[in-house]
């Protein structure tokens, strides 16, 4: 930990500020909203999933929902198949496009990447290690702030 505390918090609310507003950008240029972003972006990690999964996922009710994923479909980044293990359901399916998005997001992930290379493997692996394990803590936090 840094020596001094306010200085490590303002260190680590600046990146979570640039985390952020580079995902409002990346949206913005693709022409998606940051929540369409994020609800992609939960769709290619987990993989199908019906539209109250997606909801849950995303923290919207069903009418946001359903108008996200009718923004998604549109612009070609999902589409809605029947599930079947129940005709009565439908899955959310990405749809695989490398293209405008990759390259609006290319730029941040050379860059990380290269700053990651600075890094020797064992100091890799606990960045790595902190990731998940801070992306788990922050779930936790969402699931207790509502």
């Amino acid at each position: 930990m840094l020596s001094d505390p306010a200085r490590a918090s303002a260190i680590y609310r600046r990146y979570l500020s640039a985390l952020v507003l580079h995902a409002q950008a990346g949206a913005r240029a693709v022409g998606l909203g940051a929540t369409d972003l994020y609800a992609l972006n939960i769709l290619e990690l987990n993989g199908a999933m019906t539209p109250g999964e997606l909801s849950a996922r995303t923290g919207l009710t069903t009418g946001p929902t359903t108008r996200l994923i009718d923004r998604l479909e549109q612009a070609g980044h999902v589409r809605r198949v029947p599930d079947a293990a129940d005709r009565r359901k439908v899955l959310i399916e990405p749809i695989a496009q490398p293209g405008e998005l990759e390259r609006v997001l290319a730029p941040a992930r050379r860059k990380v990447g290269e700053i990651l290379l600075g890094y020797t493997p064992e100091q890799q692996e606990v960045l790595f290690d902190y990731f998940e394990r801070a992306g788990i803590a922050f779930q936790e936090a969402v699931d207790e702030i509502e």
